[in-house]
């Protein structure tokens, strides 16, 4: 391969990455408070014991969990100012557009840890005398959400990944601006190598403690 590497190309030319880097990270956080509250809710919807409400929201999550998160942000930026006549900041339907599809994951996640309280814990909360929602908040939620913490920040940092998605239309994250300097500089190795180790970085400690996290938890029920 006859080709010499200037990464300083890239180096110099930091700072449009980094501000991608902030829109990368603003997409995720939004999208993870997102998907951790519309989760749960969609967790408890989808163990009613009304099937009519059990019908919509099961074809909400199937939609987002079996359709590719590319079509479901192509879908929101182009179909949604048509159908319903909504406009949104480009940054805003990106978030609508990851959030939803993290709630879909994540409802999954609750609704296998909701199953798994034990039934004695809920006896006990109406022994105290609680009411449905407060056995939920105070009983069932704290108890789910604890068991699936390794599970709702693999699926946080996939999202993550998946933000990356978005520069297809035009959102100035770290995968949008990569694109622009590697057209700027004629330099896409070095761009996208450099692009690819910024997410690496963020992943990685996240990867780690879901690893540390799922290590005590198998400990603690050894």
């Amino acid at each position: 391969m006859n080709y010499s590497f200037d990464f300083q190309s890239v180096t110099r030319n930091l700072g449009p990455l980094f501000d991608g880097l902030a829109v990368t990270l603003q997409l995720t956080v939004a999208a993870n408070a997102i998907g951790l509250t519309l989760g749960f809710v969609l967790a408890l919807l989808l163990m009613s014991p009304w099937r009519l409400m059990r019908l919509p929201v099961t074809l909400f999550v199937e939609f987002f969990r079996c359709t590719p998160a590319l079509v479901q942000i192509i879908w929101f930026f182009y179909c949604v100012p048509m159908l319903f006549n909504v406009f949104l900041g480009s940054i805003t339907m990106g978030i609508l557009a990851l959030g939803f599809n993290l709630a879909a994951f994540n409802a999954e996640a609750y609704r296998a840890s909701i199953q798994a309280v034990p039934r004695e814990q809920l006896d006990a909360g109406i022994a105290l005398g609680l009411n449905p929602v407060q056995r939920i908040l105070y009983i069932v939620l704290p108890t789910a959400f604890r068991a699936s913490i390794p599970v709702l920040l693999t699926n946080g940092i996939v999202i993550f990944q998946q933000s990356a998605l978005v520069a297809i239309v035009a959102v100035q994250d770290l995968m949008y601006q990569a694109k622009s300097l590697a057209t700027q500089t004629y330099r896409p190795i070095e761009t996208f190598s450099v692009a690819a180790l910024i997410y690496f970085a963020v992943s990685f400690p996240v990867t780690q403690l879901v690893d540390y996290l799922e290590r005590r938890r198998l400990a603690v029920a050894g």
